[in-house]
């Protein structure tokens, strides 16, 4: 790809937010996306005093979020930290001239840098975001946002106290084909919303080979209570995300039950998950999770009376009038004394399949959205102001992922938290 590829594939990937987040609905729904993409339409595509970022945690994660940093265009990775030697020599290819370090408080101290990356384990995020709000940074944090509710919230305090932004990377939230389902859904176009199925399946024990130079906690860390909470952390917080977002709600309460159900090799969390997040008006988000068969892997679909979105598929589809079954049609004939000939021996029922249509594309983004969020998320540190809206979405993501931990843990339904903290 040459530059000027590069630079109208950016165009045209822009235009597609600006039209998808067109109208004061979705100002409203996504105003931060409506923030990034019109602060870099009119911004020149190449890097002039960029913001500085300084990555802390540069295993598989970390190293893919900094070949997308190094595609945008006001952010640049000047350090790089892990108490892993190896992940940094391996991230080194991706940040050639940034500096190296061991530790986060000798980068934090050496200064040179505007902001920090954390993508780390879980159970460190708090701790690292205090520290890098103390040494005066903004900070960008992998989701979820920390390993407890109450962490989750004092993060959100820190950066207030500090005057620093907090930005969560859910990466959906700037992706154009997510952000045009939102709208089509916002206009009616399927309707009213009462359910959401969302499902991320794999098949893979989901752990690493553990080099002779590290442990388990330090390879395997999601697969240790303390550190993680499995599959509600790392992987259904996306879609919960995406769930209140489209419901523009948060769950009422939570019922779910989970399980060590295939992988029975020591793992402390659930390989198999099943919840059902109950919100005002009967809606409901079914959410289901495990890791012994991938038919199904990663989606959601947003069911409403007149269609269905499915954006990770990037397709809508209308709903489809459901058959008059031949009994029905016979009666209605009668009453209307209409005469038609009668099948002997046919099918009076049919199951009712799933829709096979092909539907409408949602159109995808011809750029990688978690680009996208870094260039808003150096929009923001430049501006000194979060993108609006974001931080809440986030908050509640988290939030509804560790309550479903303690839905299934307690076996009981847990309400909404009233004490979370305001944003």
């Amino acid at each position: 790809m040459t530059d000027k590829d590069f630079n109208l594939s950016r165009r045209s990937f822009i235009d597609r937010v600006l039209t998808a987040t067109a109208g004061a609905g979705m100002a409203t729904a996504a105003p931060w996306a409506v923030s990034a993409a019109s602060a870099a339409a009119g911004a020149e595509p190449v890097k002039s005093n960029p913001v500085r970022l300084g990555v802390i945690g540069t295993g598989d994660r970390g190293r893919a979020l900094i070949q997308n940093i190094a595609k945008s265009r006001n952010c640049t990775v000047v350090a790089i930290c892990d108490s892993y030697a190896p992940n940094l020599v391996k991230a080194q290819q991706w940040a050639p001239t940034a500096r190296r370090f061991a530790d986060h408080r000798e980068m934090l101290d050496a200064r040179g840098i505007d902001a920090v990356v954390i993508a780390t384990p879980l159970d460190t995020h708090a701790k690292l975001c205090f520290d890098a709000f103390d040494a005066g940074l903004h900070v960008w944090c992998e989701k979820a946002m920390a390993r407890t509710i109450a962490d989750c919230g004092a993060m959100i305090t820190h950066a207030k106290a500090a005057g620093k932004i907090l930005q969560i990377g859910h990466q959906r939230m700037f992706h154009p084909t997510y952000l045009n389902a939102l709208k089509r859904a916002r206009a009616g176009e399927i309707g009213t919303l009462t359910q959401i199925r969302a499902s991320w399946h794999r098949n893979n024990a989901w752990r690493r080979a553990v080099p002779a130079d590290a442990n388990d906690r330090q390879i395997n860390w999601r697969l240790y209570r303390d550190r993680s909470a499995g599959l509600m952390t790392e992987l259904a917080t996306h879609q919960l995300q995406v769930g209140n977002w489209f419901l523009d709600a948060v769950p009422t309460r939570v019922i779910g039950s989970g399980s060590i159900c295939f992988w029975k090799d020591g793992r402390e969390v659930y390989d198999h998950v099943a919840l059902i997040y109950e919100y005002s008006g009967g809606r409901k988000l079914i959410y289901t999770s495990l890791l012994n068969n991938a038919r199904y892997g990663c989606e959601e679909q947003i069911q409403g009376s007149k269609g269905t979105i499915e954006p990770e598929l990037g397709r809508i589809y209308q709903e489809v009038p459901a058959k008059v079954l031949a009994l029905q049609r016979m009666h209605k004939d009668v009453a209307r004394g209409h005469k038609r000939t009668v099948p002997i021996g046919g099918a009076t029922w049919f199951p009712e399949l799933p829709v096979t249509t092909p539907g409408e594309s949602l159109g995808w983004g011809e750029y990688d959205e978690t680009m996208l969020q870094f260039e808003g998320f150096g929009e923001a540190v430049r501006a000194g102001k979060p993108l609006p809206g974001l931080l809440r979405q986030a908050y509640q993501a988290s939030v509804a992922s560790l309550l479903g931990e303690q839905a299934m843990d307690q076996n009981q339904a847990m309400t909404w938290p009233t004490n979370l903290v305001a944003i």
